[in-house]
């Protein structure tokens, strides 16, 4: 909460804690070191800028390629599953945002749902997500 407060998306906060699970992390330790880190990485941040950005693309792609490796786990002959994790990873790249592409693939994975007719009780937090999102993107399309 306090990221989201000082302007970090919750989205980066995740995904380092997961960082930090998957590399063998399994306390608190873990996060306190990461925001240590952050701390003292906010002192480069502003040599860190006069880096043009056509340098750092070849590490994205880099590190792009290697991301790639779960995409063999999504079953993607399921449309129900497939379709939202296509849309997921083609919108992070096109919105330039991991929480938009995050909200259209939870957004897709609920419409498909719906329209299937596969819904069930415990998919009310999928619908509420979704719904919020719809009414995050209409916000901003209107604004």
């Amino acid at each position: 909460m306090f990221g989201a407060l000082v302007g970090t998306s919750t989205v980066t906060s995740y995904v380092e804690s997961a960082a930090g699970v998957q590399a063998g992390g399994r306390t608190g330790l873990t996060a306190i070191v990461t925001g240590v880190l952050f701390l003292v990485a906010m002192l480069a941040a502003p040599y860190a800028q006069l880096i043009p950005l056509a340098a750092t693309a070849p590490a994205l792609v880099l590190v792009g390629g290697l991301m790639m490796a779960p995409l063999a786990d999504v079953p993607w002959d399921e449309p129900e599953i497939g379709l939202p994790a296509f849309l997921t990873l083609i919108m992070i790249p096109l919105t330039f945002s991991i929480a938009n592409g995050l909200a259209f693939g939870i957004t897709a994975h609920a419409l498909l749902k719906l329209v299937r007719g596969k819904i069930s009780k415990s998919d009310w937090l999928l619908l509420v997500l979704a719904a919020l999102f719809v009414g995050r993107f209409a916000w901003l399309a209107g604004g």
